[in-house]
């Protein structure tokens, strides 16, 4: 498929461009339709809500508040009203506007919508459809409508959960800075242009397809705004990822003399396997949050697993093309010039990376005590996590929907953005009425008038929504209040819904995060036959989500560096959160496992030596593995500015867990600990071994040679001889025998008449790879060496001049 798609480079171009190009446009016409389906079968606050919606369904819909405050006066004053009710009527009369229930009615009932001390009133907006549905024209409409009635002395907020959606910064503003961040990085990583453009078109193709085609599919199924976000999030991250694991080991192959074309195919028989493994397990992740039946993220699960799946497949298709286009420009000129002048470069791992993993491998004990330590202290803070819902109150402070919820806080208390609806459908209303407003926690009780049998019961707390009094004050209206009025209630509100939605998500939590482990462990178990790498895996695993999710609590319930990121106000964590970040920080965490582990176990295959598998592996994919975190981290971190505070929340904690996991934990902890381990690292019982279906991450071609291992000698040789195209030997070219891995095998440099013999370990497909001294060219092919020697002579050309 690579050399394919290499050859037919074009061919795979336009099919790509015009795939995004269709998608695009198909979705541009078709528009969006997400939908935010809360669905908590069998929960109290839902069966309030469907009560309410059968009883009033004029006023089952989302409702939201104009709230007004003058410097001076009172709301009463005359010149106040008359330019704050002709903005209600006109909002009363808006097609989707429910009804409007204002404080300067006739009778007195609005007198309750004015502060005691008559400077601020509020009015309800009761639109007919719930916030994800209200269309954001109307809203939008509403609010310039409200905001318009106001002047100096005089200021009118709007808020409510459907407000909320239409003061979203522009769209794609995360995601451009986090492809600038990236782009940086990649370029420091790379040192040439052309190089850093790769990773970024394969991840732009790969999340604009997946982004259109879930705007297309929320048509057909329920997918939530939240999506779109996430999706970009995760796309970017794995999709730039996966081109650099590919990319990288692409120029290492161009730099040790294979042709651009070879290096292409052993890039994706290499890497390119990987990058499948790796992106079949963020999607074996991602559905493991099907397993908690909430119906909100089955859209989720769609939209970030698309774009996961199109995003390995521009790495594997489109990518091997654009490399076509490039050829050795793939490399810096620099480079060029270097490999032009001293041929390809040894097979030997250098620098800091090599250092780091020698000194790993002296002290692993230190390093890992020290690493756990630090995971340790920060995941201190996850103790006290608190699962529940944020609300216009966490906006930032410049937001319309957070001034009009600090007025309302001022004016009625702070339980007053709040308030529960006791939905009453059978018996004594009046006495559990009563007993409500005699309940420790209440601050105003006020009963609505009956209809089709259902009494409403409005109840604003004392507290906050988010305060966890509040959450006990509901509690006790379920277990203690209606049951002693003898009343058929049942208690919903957003902030009801909210509580039961994050009980719903911490009683199914453990069964989620047992499924994602298990499809992890039996992956990597049939992956790299071993019990103790799987198991490592699993343990570092949630090591990494204590200390990602203590970095979460820290910042956004305790409020640590919130101002400096401008994210609002401190609350409780989005309930949803912990099963969508689980899900993406088990799928990325285990890619590293992968990329890390595939190439130990390469080395072990070949030595049997667990020191210097572990030694190398390190050696060789540390560097790339914390280049690919930091432009994750950068990505990731960009969704602060996409002023949803579930993406914010989300970026925050995966960009903590994407550092703390690479940094620390796959180039510290992981391999101190497979030190310690020595060589049950590889340990598989027989019995199991021979159950177990294969799935190999490296290549066939990489397994150890039988017949060298048992001290046979060599089965065979290849020799020939090095011309020029003149017939003329080629003395001190460097003939260099690969697998089809890229592992070297055999180096040696031809004599003085061209000649040159290479021992071959055992039968088999091979990579071939001649450079001389300039001004001839390097070449490579690949070879079938059967069980006989094979004569194979090598013509070179001239090199034409690098650029």
């Amino acid at each position: 498929m690579a050399r394919w798609c290499y050859r037919h480079r074009l061919v795979v171009l336009l099919l790509w461009v015009g795939a995004l190009f269709g998608l695009g446009f198909s979705a541009s016409t078709a528009g969006t339709d997400y939908a935010n389906v809360f669905s908590l079968p069998d929960t109290d606050s839902k069966k309030a809500y469907d009560l309410m919606e059968k009883a009033f369904p004029a006023s089952a819909g989302d409702t939201d508040t104009v709230v007004w405050k003058v410097d001076e006066g009172s709301v009463r004053d005359q010149d106040v009203r008359s330019r704050i009710q002709p903005a209600l009527d006109g909002i009363a009369g808006m097609k989707g506007v429910g009804g409007v229930t204002g404080p300067y009615a006739a009778d007195t009932a609005g007198a309750a919508q004015i502060s005691g001390d008559g400077r601020i009133a509020y009015a309800q907006i009761t639109f007919t459809e719930q916030a994800n549905a209200v269309p954001k024209e109307l809203v939008q409409d509403v609010v310039d409508t409200a905001r318009g009635a106001g002047q100096d002395g005089l200021d009118v907020e709007v808020g409510g959960q459907a407000v909320q959606r239409v003061q979203e910064p522009p769209t794609g503003l995360a995601e451009m800075v986090g492809l600038a961040a990236a782009a940086v990085v990649l370029f420091l990583a790379f040192g040439s242009l052309y190089a850093m453009l790769l990773p970024l078109a394969v991840a732009v193709f790969g999340v604009g397809m997946g982004l259109f085609s879930t705007q297309l599919l929320s048509h057909v199924t329920d997918i939530p705004d939240l999506a779109p976000l996430l999706s970009s999030l995760i796309g970017l991250g794995v999709g730039i990822d996966y081109a650099l694991f590919i990319v990288t080991r692409h120029r290492k192959g161009v730099l040790r003399g294979l042709d651009p074309e070879e290096s292409t195919v052993v890039a994706l028989n290499t890497s390119g396997r990987a990058v499948l493994f790796a992106g079949g397990t963020v999607c074996i992740a991602l559905a493991g949050m099907l397993v908690t039946n909430l119906r909100f993220l089955d859209g989720v699960v769609i939209g970030t697993s698309l774009t996961v799946v199109l995003s390995v497949l521009a790495a594997t298709t489109l990518l091997p093309a654009l490399l076509g286009f490039l050829g050795a420009r793939v490399l810096s000129r620099k480079q060029r010039r270097v490999l032009a002048a001293t041929g390809p470069e040894p097979e030997r791992s250098s620098g800091p990376a090599a250092r780091w993993s020698v000194g790993v491998q002296r002290r692993p004990r230190t390093i890992a005590a020290l690493a756990l330590v630090v995971m340790a202290v920060l995941a201190l803070p996850v103790l006290s996590l608190r699962l529940g819902a944020t609300d216009q109150g966490n906006d930032d402070a410049s937001t319309t929907t957070r001034k009009a919820y600090d007025l309302l806080a001022e004016g009625f208390g702070p339980g007053f953005n709040g308030p529960l609806q006791v939905v009453v459908d059978g018996g004594d209303a009046t006495a559990l009425t009563a007993g409500i407003k005699d309940t420790p926690g209440v601050a105003q009780v006020a009963a609505l008038p009956p209809a089709s049998g259902v009494t409403v019961i409005q109840v604003v707390p004392t507290t906050s929504p988010q305060s966890a009094e509040t959450d006990t004050l509901i509690d006790r209206l379920r277990d203690d209040v209606i049951p002693e009025a003898g009343a058929q209630a049942h208690v919903g509100g957003v902030t009801a819904v909210s509580k039961d939605f994050a009980t719903v998500t911490g009683d199914r939590l453990p069964l989620f995060i047992a499924t994602i482990i298990g499809l992890g462990f039996l992956l990597l178990l049939v992956a790299f036959r071993s019990l103790v790498v799987p198991l490592t895996a699993a343990v570092m695993n949630l090591v990494a989500a204590a200390a990602s999710f203590g970095v979460l609590v820290a910042v956004f319930q305790w409020g640590w560096g919130l101002d400096l990121l401008g994210l609002g106000k401190e609350g409780p964590i989005n309930a949803f959160l912990p099963v969508i970040m689980l899900s993406l920080l088990f799928g990325l965490s285990m890619d590293y496992q992968v990329f890390l582990v595939s190439r130990m176990h390469e080395e072990w295959v070949h030595t049997r030596d667990n020191a210097r598998a572990v030694r190398v592996g390190l050696a060789e994919t540390s560097r790339v593995i914390n280049s690919a975190a930091l432009i994750m981290v950068c990505v990731f971190l960009a969704f602060v500015l996409s002023g949803d505070s579930g993406a914010a929340m989300a970026g925050v904690g995966l960009a903590a867990a994407v550092a703390l996991d690479a940094f620390i934990l796959r180039t510290a902890l992981v391999p101190a600990a497979m030190h310690l381990l020595g060589d049950s690292n590889w340990w598989l019982p027989g019995w199991l071994e021979k159950r177990l279906p294969h799935l190999a991450v490296e290549p066939k071609e990489e397994a150890a040679p039988t017949t060298a291992a048992a001290g046979e000698g060599p089965a065979s040789v290849v020799h020939g001889f090095v011309r020029n195209t003149a017939g003329e030997p080629v003395e001190d070219a460097t003939v260099t025998l690969m697998s089809q891995g890229g592992r070297e095998l055999d180096r040696v440099t031809s004599l003085a008449d061209g000649s040159y013999i290479l021992s071959v370990p055992t039968p088999g497909t091979y990579l071939l790879a001649t450079t001389a001294a300039p001004p001839l060219l390097k070449r490579a092919r690949q070879l079938t060496v059967a069980g006989e020697p094979l004569v194979y002579d090598v013509e070179l050309e001239e090199a034409a001049e690098v650029s």
